[in-house]
């Protein structure tokens, strides 16, 4: 089993900025592909960004231009500015070995933008 933990969500006005991160719990998990998707009260979750372990990112219509995906070692990045109400959502980090692996998801953080 491999233990994800996401940090740094929290309150925002629109337009603002929030970086959330996450990496393994456990040291010796390497993965090849990673993820953020969000899912807001009432909906399904949603695919928010993308990374494959070759650099290809991937992102949703609604956060292009706004959110960067990255990663530094062990730990994956979501860097979200321009923050809109819309955006509202718990965020959960997603992380496989590779692309057609087991998926691995974290708890979650809370992201809240008032307008």
């Amino acid at each position: 089993q491999v233990h994800v933990v996401e940090s740094g969500g929290g309150l925002v006005q629109a337009g603002g900025s929030l970086r959330l991160s996450c990496q393994p719990l456990e040291p010796s998990f390497s993965f090849n592909a990673m993820g953020w998707y969000r899912q807001a009260p009432g909906k399904p979750r949603e695919l928010v960004a993308t990374l494959s372990g070759g650099g290809v990112t991937n992102y949703a219509d609604s956060v292009k231009g706004r959110f960067t995906i990255s990663r530094d070692n062990a730990k994956v990045y979501l860097q979200m500015n321009s923050l809109k109400p819309e955006d509202t959502a718990v965020y959960y980090c997603n992380l496989k070995r590779t692309y057609y692996g087991n998926s691995y998801w974290g708890q979650g953080t809370q992201v809240t933008v008032s307008s």
